[in-house]
């Protein structure tokens, strides 16, 4: 373990947490990943393994059964799987948003229900918020749930659901158009509970989870579809209990996502730097090892300072959720810069390979695949600097 990304502060035992995550990323996810990656397998091995590390409930509170961490704790955790395989982070990443909705907006009664059985990963989370015509513009939502007596009717399409048909609760938000007096307040958030698995749901009559979207990367991971027919949801599955909440709710949501996906571009840059200045020291031209030729070393440089700061300025950001802080501002600079500083080094990364990058038998390969994923969940780099620059003009406003 070389000086990069450590984090000053740390408790003991979230040393002792991160210490046994690389552990177990090092010996149980690194040497399978790219050939599970491949086979678009999913890794339950893997899950399995994380079940039996407690990190389902990393973050939900103790009196539910979880280790009861912080956001921070989370975030360094996510970096150390990402940086074993970004797709293992993903099962991780919507189940956690999920619990952290329900521990955060949830009536009592939800939190007794659903977080005991997260916490140990029989439960496990997915978030739907996307459309198949949406794009980052939530106001236009169009799938509804309009209420019938003691249940809510819910018809539509939803898109890009990680973990859709391997969890067995969504998350997924509607408009209920119940006299909210601005798009964001006719929306409502229900939490579906289902039977994994693909096609028409057993349990659910309605629900339909049509099949895994292929990709170009994040492979492993299901990335799904979820369709509903008139599916049938009781009142008391409106999360909080209160409709017309479900915008503020899933943005709470996201703003911890995004701190999540900053990690998580921490992590694959780590990797990718960790890969290029190994490979570096091993590959020879002109009579020297090609670390020796000043304009690798140039790139070494640039690459281990993106990874410095996009994995401190991502610290800062979970530092300031966990005091309870607004950090929206934050999270979208560190969302933003982790991202993009992982493609760039990914990129040098792949350079630094030369020909053998582009092999399928060099994991840099998968990385290269993966990393453009992040420019794009939890929203945009283009939404990023909107949210960051709305920010920036509230904090430094004149007088006029």
């Amino acid at each position: 373990m070389g000086r990069l990304a450590q984090t000053d502060g740390l408790t003991e035992i979230q040393r002792d947490i991160l210490a046994t995550v690389r552990d177990f990323v090092d010996k149980e996810i690194i040497p399978v990943a790219t050939e599970l990656e491949h086979k678009d397998e999913y890794p339950t091995a893997i899950v399995e393994g994380m079940k039996q590390l407690g990190l389902f409930g990393l973050t939900i509170p103790e009196e539910f059964g979880g280790l009861g961490e912080s956001l921070l704790t989370y975030a360094l955790v996510v970096e150390e799987i990402a940086r074993g395989w970004m797709s293992v982070s993903g099962i991780v990443n919507t189940h956690f948003i999920v619990a952290h909705m329900i521990n955060a907006h949830g009536t009592q009664e939800q939190k007794e229900y659903f977080l005991p059985r997260m916490a140990t990963g029989e439960v496990r989370g997915a978030f739907s918020m996307s459309e198949p015509g949406l794009g980052s513009d939530v106001a236009a939502i169009s799938t509804k749930g309009v209420k019938d007596g003691d249940e809510y009717v819910l018809n539509g399409q939803k898109m890009w659901l990680t973990n859709g048909g391997t969890s067995t609760l969504v998350a997924v938000l509607c408009k209920t158009d119940e006299g909210g007096s601005t798009p964001y307040k006719n929306m409502t958030t229900f939490l579906i509970e289902k039977t994994p698995g693909f096609g028409p749901n057993p349990t659910v009559p309605g629900l339909t989870v049509p099949g895994k979207i292929e990709k170009m990367g994040y492979k492993g991971v299901d990335t799904t579809e979820l369709v509903l027919q008139d599916v049938r949801i009781p009142a008391n599955r409106v999360l909080g209990g209160v409709t017309g909440k479900g915008f503020y709710q899933m943005m709470d949501g996201v703003e911890v996502g995004r701190v999540n996906v900053a990690a998580r571009g921490c992590g694959v840059a780590r990797r990718a730097f960790e890969l290029g200045i190994s490979y570096a020291q091993q590959r020879s031209t002109f009579g020297k090892k090609i670390a020796e030729h000043q304009a690798i070393q140039f790139k070494l440089a640039e690459m281990a300072t993106k990874v410095e700061a996009a994995h401190q300025m991502m610290v800062m950001a979970a530092r300031k959720k966990d005091s309870g802080e607004r950090n929206d501002l934050e999270a979208g600079m560190a969302k933003y810069l982790a991202s993009e500083y992982c493609k760039e080094v990914v990129e040098d990364s792949f350079r630094i390979h030369g020909g053998y990058g582009f092999s399928k038998e060099y994991e840099i390969e998968r990385l290269y695949r993966e990393a453009p994923m992040l420019l794009i969940g939890e929203g945009t780099a283009e939404i990023q600097k909107m949210i960051v620059g709305r920010r920036l003009l509230e904090e430094y406003r004149i007088a006029e």
